[in-house]
């Protein structure tokens, strides 16, 4: 696959983005219109930079209104033309797009239309270079690829080709069966785009809401294959409009991109028959661990909550200051080591999850996907007698660790093999597993994650969903394996004294917000817990009282339920029942939750949970 990105995808001024394009992998860029006239170099000179750094300029971009114009207006339209063709020949692009005209006062007479685009293909022929006509979504005249490309059939000059974007296709859900009309030779750039379904005008969808591939809800699988079966080679090219990128990292942004061509390439949904070779996605088997980074301090604190939610001490490393807390199939380790990753995770967060472990078939072909999509790879020095786990870069700069299912054991039999202190007072194990990991980020990195959760692994993501937090609104949106064996929820918010904002303010960073386990009875866990002296969320009478309201529940459960401070959801026949730790040394708290045929995340409940916490702010506060 040839890559190219729009340089209006990218934050920043044109020399920054166009470095970061390069530096992400990319083989060109379009060169937007506004990011040249704002620039301080001229077309000769991004040109030479251009030819520096690698990148190939593979369109200028856009030229709007030209064709269904008469007199004066048509005349202009073709003045301002050459001198976009004289600009192009310093930029050093051979190809223009032209949007289908938006103008009030143009025609749309069809021989007027054909007339004019055939008299801008020989005069973009006179220099060696080619115009790209594309159907916007909201063109006054021609707003379907159809029709687009009937007229550059008609039209059968040399010189005029055709555009394709997937926005202005798919959000006007026009079939991409009919893309293999297209004759190859006439196809001269695929522009691609993702974005949420929405309902809104296309124009306000368009500006605002585009995302990478994989980031959104179009189908992109069936788009991407119509296309590469009229045997196209040429650049397929990123061109995003995002408020949220315009407010991120170039570098992570143009990553991103390259990231989500790649993806694209081996199919989003589902393996492509035509798609280049791509190590697949990485079934996701379960999560093995969850390692905390902690100074001796922070790991007594949070070795009291986790005694007295049922886990217990198993294991010493062999040669490190880690130690191994199990219940049931979940693994937490404490590492206190002095120096390396987590020591340097813990100076700048405090207590916090520096890495999670995820069973995998094979680490080999999980490194080899994470390579392909340029994933950064960690790399230590661990000692002759360690067990190695490769890691890539996760959220937040935390690992992820790819542990082989089919060594898993004998991983923590060599890795662990010395007895902790047995633990007092003993608190009753249950048949524990993680339920999911809850990331909080800021906004702007928030389809960043979700790529790479997507993109890496096997999993799907949910519907988006916004939650009231009693200080602003808070995104939020899951990513899960086929059997919901990892599940991970990732939440963001623009609102600076939400808890997720404030989370990642004195956490310095995204991270691990809290951590779901699951038990099979919450009331014997949460009663546990509470007995060992637990500092829980303190849920409100007004809640039960409603619970009484909307739900045929017994008295009794009710009644257990408030005692307990549990909180309750219902879909369909599903339940689903919630107990809340407060948060630790302001930062990680934990959830207990017991499904009964549930398959979400008790999202009716968030704004009970978010006001509860909101009521304990000063532990956020300095």
């Amino acid at each position: 696959m040839k890559t190219s990105i729009a340089t209006v995808s990218v934050s920043g001024i044109l020399e920054d983005k166009l470095r970061a394009i390069a530096a992400a992998g990319f083989d060109g860029a379009e060169i937007f219109e506004n990011d040249l006239l704002s620039s301080h170099m001229n077309a000769r000179e991004i040109r030479a930079m251009m030819a520096d750094l690698g990148l190939a300029c593979t369109m200028f971009q856009p030229f709007r209104d030209l064709e269904g114009l008469s007199g004066t207006l048509r005349a202009r339209a073709f003045d301002r033309l050459e001198r976009k063709l004289d600009l192009m020949g310093e930029l050093g692009a051979d190809l223009l797009l032209a949007c289908s005209s938006c103008a009030p006062h143009s025609s749309g007479e069809r021989e007027g239309i054909l007339a004019d685009l055939h008299e801008a293909g020989e005069r973009a022929a006179k220099r060696g270079m080619r115009i790209g006509y594309e159907a916007l979504a909201w063109g006054r005249h021609v707003n379907d690829h159809r029709d687009a490309w009937s007229i550059v059939r008609d039209v059968d000059h040399p010189a005029i080709g055709l555009v394709l974007d997937s926005f202005h296709s798919l959000s006007r859900a026009i079939p991409s069966s009919s893309i293999g009309d297209i004759r190859r030779e006439k196809l001269f750039l695929v522009q691609v785009a993702d974005a949420p379904v929405l309902d809104m005008d296309l124009l306000g969808w368009s500006r605002h809401f585009r995302c990478m591939p994989g980031q959104g809800d179009f189908p992109l699988d069936e788009w991407a294959e119509a296309i590469r079966k009229t045997g196209y080679q040429g650049y397929w090219s990123l061109e995003i409009f995002n408020d949220r990128f315009r407010a991120g990292s170039a570098s992570r942004v143009a990553l991103d991109g390259y990231r989500s061509l790649q993806f694209l390439a081996g199919g989003i949904r589902r393996r492509l028959p035509l798609a280049e070779p791509l190590p697949p996605r990485v079934p996701a088997r379960g999560i093995e661990f969850i390692e905390f980074a902690a100074n001796h301090k922070e790991a007594e604190s949070l070795a009291a909550m986790l005694r007295a939610l049922g886990f217990r001490p198993t294991g010493r490393h062999r040669s490190k200051d880690v130690t191994r807390w199990t219940q049931g199939e979940v693994n937490i380790v404490i590492n206190c080591e002095p120096e390396g990753l987590a020591h340097s995770f813990e100076v700048v967060h405090g207590l916090s999850v520096c890495a999670i472990g995820i069973a995998v078939d094979s680490a080999d072909r999980a490194l080899a996907r994470a390579d392909a999509l340029k994933i950064a790879q960690f790399e230590q020095t661990i000692a002759q007698d360690e067990w190695p786990i490769p890691s890539v870069r996760g959220v937040g700069g935390g690992l992820i660790y790819f542990v082989e299912t089919a060594s898993r054991a004998a991983m923590w039999a060599h890795e662990f093999p010395g007895e902790a202190e047995a633990p007092v007072p003993a608190v009753p194990q249950h048949a524990a597993i993680v339920d999911h990991v809850a990331q909080a980020m800021h906004l702007e990195e928030f389809l960043s994650v979700l790529l790479l959760y997507v993109s890496l692994f096997d999993m799907e993501k949910t519907t988006s969903i916004e939650i009231t937090d009693p200080m602003g609104l808070v995104n939020s949106q899951a990513v899960e394996s086929p059997d919901r064996a990892v599940r991970f929820t990732l939440n963001g918010s623009l609102a600076a004294q939400s808890l997720s904002s404030r989370f990642v303010h004195h956490y310095f960073g995204a991270g691990v917000q809290h951590i779901a386990i699951r038990v099979p009875d919450i009331f014997g866990a949460a009663r546990s817990a509470i007995e060992a002296g637990v500092e829980r969320l303190d849920i409100p009478d007004n809640y039960y009282d409603d619970l009484a309201a909307r739900w045929d529940l017994d008295p009794d459960l009710i009644a257990r339920m408030a005692e307990n401070d549990i909180l309750y959801d219902r879909d369909g026949e599903g339940e689903y029942f919630q107990f809340y730790t407060r948060a630790l040394d302001r930062s990680v708290f934990f959830e207990l939750v017991e499904r009964r045929d549930y398959a979400g995340y008790g999202a009716p409940n968030a704004h009970i949970r978010l006001a509860a916490q909101a009521r304990h702010k000063p532990a956020f506060v300095d």
